[in-house]
């Protein structure tokens, strides 16, 4: 794993940009602490550093130059089936000089162009240039679990991993309003647009080329649409069953692929537990790491965790923390966070993966599994909703009953008043409407509200570009029965919430820690195989990711079955009432700056703060902690 960066200059003006490259490159040491190099030629500039993670050597150093010295590679990820690629160029007489992925890749690209995609099973981003053609070629994975943010202005192209990586250009950095306001909604800012108008995100399946100084992005892999017509299905689920259980161990396999020291998150629910299963079959010293909260005794979840351990008898590492200790990474949490990025569970991943790093630098997680196989509550939700039925209907009609009981996210009864509120909400929306609804934390009035309009340039504008992209996101919904209708559910899952939410942040709070997180359920050939199967095989009225916990049964202890489920919530509101208290009412919150700053509504921020200390504050934890982040980042990159 490392970190990239590089510029293509259109003008002479252009190449004046290559001087920043230095300060790019020093923005990734994190990414990569390991090393760091640069390539300069003519009209382009890459930058590299690097997470030793296969052939540790100087011989794997990149930028990468071919024996014939005209293409040179920066590459971020693995190429986990570079063995047999290699075995291959080897037979054909191609001597190779390292024993990296790397150079497997960048041969690949050299023998067939953008074609060598169809042949890499990983996860990357990488760029190749051809200094014979002057032409770059710039290429992120299927899933997109690997970041590329690119900028282009008359005089140059550039591209890098991180937001403050394309910033020590020195480029424009003008906020894009509909970003924003997405962004209230949802707390993450979906690709290809980002915080800024003038930066986007190079979308998952995509790559572009330079040549001539024109760009050109192509689509190569689309998750494969979810079937219609169920009788068309000739596999039976037993069947399905056992085929899951060997794609998933295949990929298992291929992401234990390593020179380092490697191990597996384990948190106590099923998707780690069966990654944990898998990965102990193929090693016997698996190390696994899970987090216990000592304060939190109701998200403590270590003891499902010490059961697979001791099944599978891995060396199992317990990190026991306080809400002190959340607390301390809060900083370097909101530090390290380059564009506006407000899911409050990333800092449970940022301290699992600083105390994990200290015994590996490779990690196997659960991730993916949620969304591929109906896992959220959300799913179970809409399952209800196109279900219908007695209670369903019943939610609905007291819907002005749970509007006005209290509701918060810190009690039983306060969150599942939230939960009822919201899910009689969503049944009186269609289907494209409630799924808006459900995937966020704000509604769109509130968050027009909390906004101070006259700041903005167009507001009619705004609003035709919000819709324009809200709908392109919504594409794949629709109002058939439920098992086509899931299958969009999940699908647009795969494309918002996975690629924009989940992805990102462990990608981000990981590589804030030197750490690699590989994800075996996103391996593409699961990933086509689960959108092959009908929806009644990932949920029913009474089990959420059906084929997977029935797959596994015999993989894992009991006892992690038929139990509830207690994802876990940073004690955001406490803190706010505590330690943060003044951070809100005297900084980033306080009413003066809100004025002279001109984004948000002094009035309706008022009243969020008089909402989260009340005694309902609902979702106003969340929307404060949203506002608390945009804040921070903003006051760092454009305040005086």
């Amino acid at each position: 794993m490392c970190g990239i960066t590089g510029i293509y200059a259109f003008t002479d003006k252009g190449k004046t940009f290559f001087s920043q490259l230095n300060n790019s490159v020093a923005t990734l040491k994190q990414r990569g602490p390991d090393a760091n190099g640069i390539f300069t030629h003519n009209k382009v500039a890459l930058g590299h550093t690097r997470l030793s993670i296969i052939d540790t050597s100087n011989a794997g150093a990149q930028p990468f130059t071919d024996a014939s010295g005209r293409y040179t590679i920066v590459f971020n990820g693995e190429f986990f089936n570079y063995k047999e690629h290699r075995k291959s160029l080897l037979e054909k007489g191609i001597k190779l000089k390292s024993e990296s992925d790397t150079e497997v890749l960048l041969h690949l690209y050299i023998a067939e162009g953008a074609r060598c995609l169809e042949k890499v099973n990983g996860f990357f981003a990488f760029a190749i240039y051809d200094n014979r053609e002057e032409k770059l070629f710039v290429a992120r994975d299927r899933m997109g679990v690997k970041p590329l943010l690119i900028y282009q202005d008359e005089d140059k192209f550039i591209f890098g991993s991180e937001m403050k990586t394309l910033l020590a250009y020195g480029i424009s950095k003008e906020i894009d309003e509909v970003s924003l306001y997405t962004y209230l909604q949802l707390n993450y800012i979906p690709a290809p647009n980002s915080i800024f108008k003038t930066v986007k995100k190079l979308e998952a399946g995509n790559y572009l080329e330079i040549a001539n100084c024109k760009l050109q992005i192509t689509n190569y892999y689309q998750i494969p649409k979810p079937i219609i017509n169920y009788q068309l299905s000739i596999i039976n689920y037993q069947t399905a069953q056992k085929k899951l259980v060997e794609l998933l161990d295949a990929s298992v396999q291929r992401r234990m692929i390593a020179d380092v020291p490697l191990g597996a998150f384990l948190s106590g629910g099923i998707d780690s537990s069966v990654i944990t299963a898998l990965a102990a079959q193929h090693t016997k010293h698996l190390n696994t790491f899970s987090i216990g909260f000592k304060d939190e005794p109701l998200f403590d979840e270590t003891r499902y965790a010490q059961l697979v351990a001791k099944k599978y008898q891995t060396n199992h590492t317990i990190f026991s923390l306080s809400n002190n200790d959340l607390f301390a990474c809060l900083h370097s949490v909101l530090d390290y966070i380059d564009e506006p990025f407000a899911d409050s569970s990333a800092l449970a991943v940022f301290i699992l993966s600083q105390h994990t790093r200290k015994f590996v630098t490779v990690a196997l997680s659960g991730d993916g599994a949620d969304e591929l196989f109906a896992g959220y509550n959300k799913h179970r939700a809409e399952y209800q909703a196109r279900s219908g039925g007695i209670a369903a209907n019943l939610v609905k009609l007291l819907k002005p009953v749970w509007d006005v009981l209290p509701k918060s996210r810190n009690s039983k009864f306060g969150n599942k008043i939230r939960q009822l509120q919201k899910f009689s909400e969503g049944m009186n929306l269609n289907e494209k409407e409630r799924y808006w609804r459900w995937a966020g934390l704000m509604n769109e009035r509130d968050a027009e509200n909390l906004l101070d309009l006259t700041g903005f340039k167009n507001l009619s504008g705004l609003h035709d570009e919000y819709s324009k992209r809200k709908k392109e996101i919504l594409k794949y919904l629709n109002s058939l029965p439920f098992g086509e209708g899931q299958g969009g559910v999940l699908y647009t899952d795969m494309h918002l919430v996975l690629q924009n939410d989940m992805l990102v942040k462990v990608d981000m709070m990981s590589m804030a820690n030197s750490l690699e997180v590989r994800t075996p359920f996103l391996d593409w050939t699961v990933v086509d195989f689960a959108f092959s199967l009908p929806s009644e095989y990932k949920i029913d009225e009474k089990m959420k990711k059906k084929i997977v916990q029935d797959a596994f049964r015999n993989y894992l202890p009991e006892e992690l079955y038929n139990r509830h489920k207690q994802g876990f919530e940073v004690p955001l509101l406490k803190w706010f009432q505590t330690e943060l208290k003044s951070m809100i009412t005297d900084d980033l919150l306080n009413d003066n700056f809100i004025k002279q700053q001109n984004i948000f509504s002094v009035e309706s921020v008022k009243n969020l703060k008089a909402k989260l200390f009340s005694n309902n504050p609902n979702d106003a934890v969340a929307t404060v902690w949203a506002l608390i982040v945009f804040q921070y980042w903003w006051k760092k990159q454009l305040g005086n």
